[in-house]
Order: C-alpha cells, then sequence, then structure tokens
C-alpha cells in the first residue's frame, strides 16, 4: 500500500516532468516553437536543429533533470522499490503528456536516462556509453536512443543496489515500449534510409 507521503512524490514527479524545457528554452532564446518546427518535436535534437549546440545542452540537461531530481529523491527517502517505480514512470509520462503544453510533449529519452542516473549512477553511465558508442559509430540520435534504451532494463536489473529487482525493471522495461512506440516513425525512416543524422538540418 502507498502511503499519502509516496503518492504526492509520484505526482511531483508527473508535475516536474510536466515542464517542457525544449519549449522553455526555445521561448527564453527567441527560437521558434519546437511543436511546429523542424522535427515538430519538442526535444533536445530538434532544438539542436532550430538554434544550435547551447540550446540543445539547455534542454537536454533541463529534460535530464525533470527525470533524475524525482527519483533521485524518492531513492534517498528509501521509498518502496514500487514508489520509486512509480516515480520514475511518471516523470517519463510527465514529458510524454505534459500537464502544462495540451498533453502534447517530446519523446522522452532524456528524461528517461535522468531517470535512470536517479536510480544508480552506473546504470545511467551504461546507458549514456551505449548511446555514445552508437551516436559516433552511426551518427543517427534515433539510433542511439533506440539501442541504448532497449538494454536500460538490463541495466536495471544488473546494476540497482538490489540486484535482480523485478518491480524496476518492469517499470523500464515498460519505458522502453512506449518509447518504442513514440519512436515508430524515425523506425519506419531508419529502415528506409530516410532518417536525419545528427546536426543535419530539416
Amino acid at each position: 500500500m502507498i502511503e499519502m507521503t509516496e503518492l504526492l512524490l509520484v505526482v511531483a514527479a508527473y508535475l516536474v516532468g510536466s515542464l517542457s524545457a525544449a519549449i522553455l528554452v526555445c521561448k527564453l532564446l527567441q527560437l521558434p516553437d519546437p511543436r511546429t518546427e523542424g522535427s515538430m518535436n519538442p526535444g533536445a535534437t530538434n532544438v539542436l536543429r532550430l538554434g544550435g549546440k547551447k540550446a540543445a545542452l539547455l534542454t537536454l540537461l533541463g529534460d535530464m533533470l525533470k527525470g533524475l531530481l524525482p527519483v533521485a529523491v524518492a531513492v534517498q527517502l528509501e521509498a518502496t522499490e514500487l514508489t520509486i517505480a512509480l516515480t520514475l514512470i511518471a516523470a517519463f509520462l510527465g514529458h510524454l503528456y505534459p500537464l502544462f503544453f495540451g498533453f502534447k510533449g517530446g519523446k522522452g529519452v532524456a528524461t528517461a536516462l535522468g531517470g535512470l542516473i536517479g536510480l544508480h549512477w552506473s546504470i545511467g553511465l551504461a546507458t549514456l556509453a551505449t548511446w555514445l558508442v552508437v551516436a559516433g559509430l552511426f551518427r543517427y540520435s534515433s539510433l542511439s536512443a533506440l539501442t541504448a534504451i532497449l538494454l536500460a532494463p538490463l541495466y536495471v536489473w544488473m546494476l540497482f543496489p538490489i540486484t535482480g529487482s523485478t518491480i524496476l525493471t518492469s517499470a523500464m522495461a515498460l519505458i522502453t515500449v512506449m518509447l518504442y512506440w513514440r519512436h515508430r516513425s524515425n523506425i519506419e525512416n531508419l529502415l528506409a534510409g530516410r532518417e536525419d543524422k545528427i546536426g543535419s538540418k530539416k
């Protein structure tokens, strides 16, 4: 049974996740709305196309913090594994379906990565390293994300302090499925050879 404090953690995670870093950064830097320009996805990759590296980095950090902070708080408070898992999912869903932006959000890779860092630094590092290796080899952001997130449940299973956590591994597996669904157009483009490489203009 989830206590009131733990329920508040989950709700707060969703609200924090609902803060769209891409939209806020683009407004701050007077860039086009990422929901209507470029790939029309409010995420760091599209902001890179629209505003360059500085804007993309700010967006990436903002989206990562949305996942990292709520999950890290839940871990530090020694919440139950179920509460930590629900906090991770809530922050992720906040990014996908933000309360403050008409429930139309991004694809959630950076927020999921931040949540994994919040679980344990080694899980985040393994996921990030996977992204960087694939990006360095193939220069496709979507392929890098899909590969890293596919392996993320395995990293959670192996590296979370409670090795073999079924609840947290299942939560990450659910996030992986949702991420693949959100990337279905990218998957089609990759298979057809139409996907844009990192740094290309839309």
